[in-house]
């Protein structure tokens, strides 16, 4: 079993109520998934257990997290924020649902009139090339007319691939060239037309990111 994690729990600043606020974020993308409220005690027993407990204000009681939905949420980091008063908590979703409703996160409403949520519902802001993912998915799924993504999906491999090899070569001349510019232009081509491929192929780029995360710590290769 992993070894607790150690926070000053002196040093935060519960509310009068004894609660302090926590969101929950995503470990690979950093989408906020939700947000709750901890008491001394969920914290105690989120910090001895890696998976996150809550004090839930409605029910009045300790709260584990997917213990009635099996969502859980097991805590790879924790931090607290300037004024020791908010805390972020990196977390690796069971199941991929947050949020009540069986929405991956409860921050899914953007427009006017309120949603019910669930499986459909708009997927929570993330980082830049998962953003970028989601709308070359998009693409593939729901063509546009005159989308150059669809373009190099039409083409398949031959085209794709080729496109890769291009960029390929052009980052390499980049970084010969010893332009930063440049080099950041020609990698945003590169992983561009690398996640095409991977929409072409069905593979996500969430599996990218994990396989990365994993081989964080590996051994170190000779």
């Amino acid at each position: 079993m992993a070894e607790p994690l150690q926070l000053p729990l002196e040093q935060l600043r519960f509310n009068a109520d004894g609660l302090i606020p926590a969101i929950a974020q995503d470990w690979l993308d950093g989408a906020v998934l939700m947000v709750a409220w901890m008491n001394r005690n969920a914290l105690e027993q989120t910090l001895a257990t890696r998976e996150v407990h809550y004090w839930s204000r409605s029910r009045q009681e300790l709260w584990h997290k997917g213990a009635t939905s099996g969502h859980f949420q097991d805590l790879r980091e924790i931090r607290y924020d300037c004024d020791a008063d908010v805390l972020l908590l990196t977390i690796e979703q069971r199941g991929d649902v947050a949020c009540h409703t069986g929405a991956r996160s409860c921050f899914y409403e953007a427009g006017p009139v309120p949603t019910a949520g669930g499986p459909a519902a708009l997927p929570p802001p993330a980082d830049a090339c998962t953003e970028l993912a989601r709308v070359i998915s998009e693409r593939r799924d729901q063509p546009e007319e005159g989308s150059y993504t669809n373009k190099l999906l039409a083409g398949g491999d031959n085209r794709i691939l080729k496109k890769i090899g291009e960029e390929s070569a052009e980052f390499v001349m980049a970084c010969k060239d010893d332009d930063p510019e440049q080099i950041a232009g020609e990698a945003a081509d590169v992983i561009y037309h690398l996640q095409v491929a991977l929409a072409h192929h069905g593979v996500d780029w969430r599996r990218v990111q994990e396989v990365l995360a994993e081989r964080r710590g590996a051994p170190r290769r000779d």
